[in-house]
Parts: C-alpha cells; structure tokens; sequence
C-alpha cells in the first residue's frame, strides 16, 4: 500500500475534485459519515459544499459527521472553539440536523475525560464507521492532534499539544499566552479505521513535511506517514505543497 498523490493545477482545483467526491458520496450512500477537519485548509472546501448545497440541491440531512479534535480548556462561547469554526464556515448554512453533528468537547471535566472520550469511539461506531475523512497536515506532521509520539493504534484522547503547533496557533488567540496547552483528539488508529482518506496541503510551506509523510519511513514522529499503510488514502496537493516531492 502507498499513499496515492494527485498534484492539482491549483489549491481550487483540489478542494473542487475533493467536493465532487464527498457530494457523490452523499448522493449515492444514505446515512453518509464524515469526518472533518479545522483550520485554514479545509475552509474552501466547506465553501464549495456549502455552494453545492444552494446551487445544486446537495442535501446534509441523512449525514452524520464528527470532527477530529477540539481544543481543551475553553467555554463553548470561545470564538476558536473548533465547535464554533465548524458552525461559522459550514453548518450553519446548509441542511445538516444538530443531532447529526459531533464534535469532542472543549469543556470537559477531569473526572469525565476518559468516559467522554470512549463515548466519542463508540458513536463512531454506532453511526457505522467514518466513510470519507477530510484531513489537514500540522508542520509537526499531525493529522488531528496526534502529535509526534502518538502511537499508530490510538484512539480518542486527550493530548499536549506541541510547541510548534501552539505557536501556529497564537495569532488565532492573541497571543500564544492565550492558546490551550491540551486538546481532545481522534486517536491514529481512528483516523485510520475511515473507508477512504482525503488529506489536503496547500502551500510552500507545507512541502518539506508532506515529503517526510510520503517518502520517508512510517514513523510516530510524523503521524502523517502512518496513511502509507492505509488501504484508499489520497493526498490532494497544489504545486506548492508537492514541490519538494
């Protein structure tokens, strides 16, 4: 197994190929599972389904989705909670039922980490598994939050977040001083378990860590490479991204 890449003429071409199979998938599959990502990569993305749903009558209401991580630590009313992104950018313009959506929680009380965590597992498994999961790519190779050192099997849980990846999120929150140390995540062997995989990266500066994901040895230093070992996992890149390929 490899992981199959497809250089795109441009980051809009990718999200429109990425679009098209996820709206053929909803079509053609009723009660469709997604699992979706955060951050700046996947927003076009949400823009183009959000324009398939107006314009073309791509229907969410048979769709069930569940978002790889949240941040820990912050109230619901926090405008970076990844639970309010996911609303902003996507469900609060189509058709999906609230019952339908799930997202970890960014408010979770010690005592209830673990049980919240293995309750996220078990509605995976409920709803039938993941059929098409929306990844990103962290600098520090994460997919999710699964920093370096994440073993392949795991499974929802709680996570330190990485220095890098901290600092890429500090002028999000004004500051790194303001950015969460932990965040609840979808474990590797999660992520792993999804039917199909569609990780995204756009930009220069996302090429070096996209060759270590690709082309060197699976390790848990780059949880990225992990997708090498995976059945249909696809990396939808621009030329920027791919050029160190």
């Amino acid at each position: 197994m490899s992981i199959q890449l497809h250089i795109h003429s441009s980051r809009e071409a990718a999200v429109r190929t990425v679009a098209l199979e996820m709206a053929t998938l909803i079509r053609n599959k009723a009660h469709a599972v997604l699992g979706l990502a955060t951050g700046a990569t996947p927003i076009p993305l949400y823009q183009e389904l959000v324009r398939l749903h107006h314009e073309e009558g791509l229907s969410f209401r048979q769709v069930t989705t569940f978002n790889l991580d949240e941040y820990l630590g912050l109230e619901s009313t926090h405008p970076e909670t990844y639970w309010n992104f996911m609303h902003r950018n996507f469900f609060d313009h189509i058709d999906i039922p609230a019952a339908n959506i799930y997202l970890p929680s960014s408010h979770v009380a010690e005592s209830e980490l673990v049980s919240h965590c293995l309750a996220y597992e078990e509605a995976i498994r409920a709803a039938g598994g993941i059929d098409y999961q929306i990844l990103g790519i962290g600098r520090t190779g994460h997919i999710g939050f699964n920093e370096p050192g994440s073993p392949a099997d795991s499974i929802t849980r709680r996570i330190h977040l990485d220095a890098i990846t901290r600092q890429d999120a500090a002028s999000a929150f004004g500051g790194l001083e303001h950015v969460p140390t932990h965040a609840i995540t979808m474990g590797c062997g999660t992520i792993l378990a999804a039917r199909h995989i569609s990780l995204m990266a756009f930009g220069e500066g996302k090429a070096e860590i996209v060759r270590r994901a690709v082309r060197e040895p699976v390790t848990d230093q780059v949880s990225a490479s992990f997708l090498q070992n995976h059945p249909c996992a696809h990396f939808h890149l621009d030329p920027a991204s791919a050029s160190a390929l």
